[in-house]
């Protein structure tokens, strides 16, 4: 009985079909890719991580000084208050909404230049993030400095999609001014690269779907430990009536 089983078991077993990433891409070819789009504008609420370098490093760390966040657990940053402005050492009230990230910094390098010799500027989003769930190796919520990430960056970030995943059919939601928006993504396609939806945007959830070769091993797991279960019970009543008989 036992044996049976275990060629049951072993016959129940399959490996899922190997899937790979832009099947129909030519070999040795050009794309042109499709473009990041328009620098998201900075908005009320929005955290900001400013950071000043100059030739005067004492003066740098003044301006560079830990500021947390109140209400973010410990974020550091800048928040954009519901006037629109943060506030700056020395540059006091500065208007940020409705500026790109590439504008706030040559601003602030030119109003800075009085103070700090020779200012680089850099600036970030410190509460931008996307989320990425489903079949990847590790799914998590991505923080979003710059105002756009790859879609397969993202995944690679979450450790790649599993054995598992649905590669032809990867949801990406997004909030809109009208509401969310789904759009489902071929990654097993090359249009992929032409496609406005290639960068990801900050708020964005990205949904791995599972194939049906997940459905069909959960299945086989299940039966599996329905038969080892049932071989295990068989074979105690065997061993209870051995002795009885005995």
């Amino acid at each position: 009985m036992a044996a049976i089983a275990l060629v049951f078991t072993i016959a129940s077993c399959s490996v899922p079909k190997t899937a790979y990433y832009f099947k129909n891409l030519p070999q040795d070819t050009s794309i042109n890719t499709m473009g990041r789009g328009e620098d998201i504008k900075i908005q009320k609420n929005d955290i900001l991580l400013i950071n000043f370098s100059s030739l005067n490093p004492t003066e740098d760390a003044i301006y560079n000084a830990p500021s947390v966040v109140a209400g973010t657990g410990g974020i550091p940053g800048y928040r954009v208050d519901s006037n629109g402005n943060i506030q700056l050492h020395r540059l006091g009230v500065i208007k940020v909404e409705g500026l790109t990230r590439a504008l706030l910094k040559d601003k602030l390098q030119q109003d800075i230049s009085p103070y700090l010799k020779d200012p680089v500027v850099t600036v970030y989003f410190q509460n931008h993030k996307i989320t990425v769930m489903g079949e990847v190796g590790s799914p998590k919520v991505i923080n979003m400095p710059e105002e756009q990430l790859p879609i397969l960056e993202a995944l690679t970030m979450s450790g790649e999609v599993s054995d598992y995943a649905r590669r032809d059919n990867i949801l990406v939601i997004r909030d809109t001014e009208t509401g969310k928006q789904f759009k489902r993504i071929n990654l097993e396609d090359q249009s992929i690269f032409t496609s406005a939806w290639y960068w990801l945007k900050p708020g964005d959830v990205l949904y791995v779907q599972p194939n049906d070769n997940k459905e069909k091993e959960a299945k086989r797991a299940r039966l599996q430990q329905n038969v080892a279960l049932g071989v295990t019970a068989l074979s105690i009543a065997v061993i209870v009536l051995d002795r009885i008989i005995k």
